[in-house]
């Protein structure tokens, strides 16, 4: 009952009427509020064989619940502070595992420990910026943003909890799974291995020089101390995920083009090693017995969005990514090449402008040497059906956004997953879910 007076307080205090110049130092101020409910069925798959994390061959029926509340103050010199408190409930379907494309970005993964279904602070982080010119845009109230004015070009800094793809990876029509798509390979590049615990948070620094028509950042963030690890290491002398992004917007409205790099130091197992290994003494592989520290992952990404009419509304997106895949998957998912794509129609040519009907493709593959270890019957941390009959995972997602009134969307989601978890022996898997969000 006090979570949930939380949130409603947060969500009546978040409706009170803040003009853009209006952001007092030193008091704090709801930003927003939000709930979003999503109710997935999964149908039966064929599944000839099935290992320790393969995706359910039976059918499955899960609900996941998330509610957030975000604050922020407005600090002296062009500083900020923000604090997001959130939760999750539920689950995902065949427990989140068995494909490298989940199909409900909002469940988080069990990991190595359990994380229970309390609140739980998401973000917590300082914010500079040091303007560099004076040309200004007017700043909407939203989550993690108070309302005001704020330069153009600018340096900014942002240190202390935080979730690394809030500022790298971005794109207008595939960017949040509680709007836009639901797929993991739809909303990210999940060929980047970013540095995050279970939920999906570190801590770390960012750095961004905003200029006309283009910005340049980069992050150094802590990795998780295992895989899918709910615990970060301590020191980014131990272990540490980096990453550079170049984004090329000439309008501010306009084509958007964004270049990312990044390289993973982390206590990582090596695929060929444990694979000569098990070979050798006739044993099942396992990743996580060869985990040393000091080793390396690195890869880049491709991403782009075109707007095309109704002000932006209608458009289309793209995104490619690839990793060394040498060492395991660490973090977000098990991917190593990924490219996908897809497009955004906006509700204005039927008469309802505030939604949108969208459709997304996206193909995932793996390395060489992460496809033979699952050949040989290793697992991962969402992957591991036994044995393997290698096929790129092939996901196809379409999903209606609809308004019925301010404040509340409702969004039917369909998903058609091909070689789900890479294996020709497996699937196809159909998907089917409606989601609801709230947002104050």
């Amino acid at each position: 009952m006090k979570v949930a007076r939380l949130f409603a307080a947060a969500a009546l205090l978040a409706a009170l009427p803040l003009h853009a110049d209006e952001a007092p130092l030193f008091v704090p101020q709801w930003l927003g509020a939000q709930y979003t409910f999503v109710d997935q069925h999964q149908d039966r798959v064929r599944s000839p064989y099935a290992g320790p994390l393969s995706l359910s061959a039976r059918t499955d029926t899960q609900r996941s619940h998330t509610f957030g509340a975000y604050l922020g103050v407005a600090l002296p010199a062009h500083f900020q502070f923000y604090v997001d408190v959130e939760m999750f409930k539920g689950e995902g379907v065949s427990g989140a595992t068995g494909m490298g494309g989940l199909t409900n970005g909002d469940v988080i993964r069990s990991g190595s420990a359990s994380l229970g279904k309390t609140p739980y602070v998401a973000r917590r982080f300082l914010r500079w910026t040091l303007p560099l010119g004076d040309e200004t845009d007017d700043v909407e109230r939203a989550m993690d943003q108070l309302p005001g004015k704020e330069a153009s070009r600018r340096l900014e800094v942002k240190i202390g909890k935080m979730a690394i793809n809030d500022d790298f990876d971005k794109n207008r029509y595939a960017n949040g799974t509680r709007t836009q798509f639901m797929n993991w390979a739809l909303f990210n590049d999940v060929a980047w291995d970013f540095a995050a615990d279970t939920r999906g948070y570190t801590e770390g620094l960012m750095v961004g020089l905003v200029e006309s028509g283009w910005s340049l950042r980069y992050g150094i963030y802590r990795m998780p101390r295992e895989a899918n690890g709910s615990q970060l290491v301590p020191s980014l002398q131990r272990a540490r995920g980096q990453q550079m992004e170049l984004t090329l917007q000439p309008q501010k409205d306009g084509w958007a083009l964004r270049a990312l790099v990044f390289q993973n130091q982390a206590s990582m197992g090596i695929y060929r090693k444990v694979i000569a290994e098990a070979l050798a003494n006739g044993t099942v592989p396992d990743i996580r017995a060869d985990d040393r520290p000091g080793r390396h992952k690195y890869g880049f990404g491709l991403n782009g969005e075109l707007p095309l009419a109704d002000d932006g509304d209608t458009g289309l997106f793209m995104r490619a990514g690839w990793n060394d895949g040498r060492n395991e998957s660490f973090a977000f998912t098990e991917v190593d090449r990924t490219v996908g794509g897809g497009f955004q129609l906006s509700g204005a040519h039927w008469g309802r402008t505030q939604d949108h009907l969208s459709v997304g493709v996206a193909v995932n593959a793996l390395s060489a040497p992460h496809r033979e270890y699952l050949a040989l019957g290793g697992s991962g941390f969402v992957l591991g059906d036994g044995a393997l009959n290698y096929g790129r995972e092939q996901i196809v997602e379409a999903y209606y956004s609809f308004m019925p009134f301010e404040h509340l969307t409702l969004s039917p989601d369909l998903q058609w997953v091909r070689h789900p978890g890479y294996n020709r022996d497996r699937g196809p898997a159909r998907f089917v879910a409606l989601r609801a969000h709230v947002e104050f």
